[in-house]
């Protein structure tokens, strides 16, 4: 059985989920009344509910062949998430200089996408597993390069591959739409027919998984 589908969560669904960004900490109180703090994961895990999404019985069905698809918490597919897809600070069209990839040497002709929250000490570079191909736009010292003449997107790995590697020195930025690996966290949904031509499916768990 496929571990991992390329297909999408219905968009339509998508928009209107509900979810975000969650992180794991240990908070330990000292006698002292300070707290001891430990972040137990390097990166955070996105959880969503896409019920709210629902409008329609087409999206209700959509919703359902999917999940039979993906039996239940079985497979992975595509979610984009409704406020968060897009390497570009406003959320809108990414432009090839939106994230630092990285620095060449002459040598490396791989660069992982990523998309940086923050800055300085505190910053936090997001890894960018599910890249839209079409969309990726990459520069090197600002010159905006041709996907297939100069680069290609890895799609197993999330990465630009460049036909001849950056010049030692070079500054190496891209931009790009996104979406997150996630599964179904249930092995049920409760499906009903509110009235005409509309459903509902009280809840619809999704959560991120990690691609090896």
């Amino acid at each position: 059985m496929i571990s991992f589908l390329d297909e999408a969560f219905p968009l339509s669904v998508a928009f209107g989920a509900t979810g975000g960004p969650e992180r794991l900490t240990d908070i330990v109180a000292l006698a002292s009344g300070d707290e001891a703090r430990n972040a137990r994961w390097a990166d955070s895990r996105r959880r969503y509910d896409a019920a709210t999404g629902i409008r329609t019985v087409d999206d209700l069905r959509s919703v359902l062949a999917l999940f039979e698809t993906a039996r239940g918490r079985l497979s992975g597919f595509r979610f984009r998430d409704p406020v968060d897809h897009s390497t570009a600070a406003d959320g809108g069209s990414p432009a090839p200089d939106n994230q630092v990839l990285g620095t060449g040497d002459g040598l490396a002709d791989r660069f992982a996408l990523s998309k940086t929250y923050g800055a300085d000490a505190s910053a936090y570079a997001r890894p960018i597993r599910l890249p839209v191909a079409a969309s990726v736009r990459v520069a090197i010292d600002g010159m905006e390069q041709t996907s297939g003449p100069d680069f290609t997107v890895d799609a197993a790995t999330g990465e630009v591959v460049f036909m001849s590697a950056p010049a030692n020195g070079a500054a190496v930025t891209a931009g790009c739409v996104f979406d997150v690996p996630v599964r179904f966290d249930t092995d049920r949904l409760d499906v009903s027919l509110t009235h005409f031509q509309a459903g509902d499916i009280p809840s619809i768990p999704l959560v991120e998984i990690r691609l090896d």
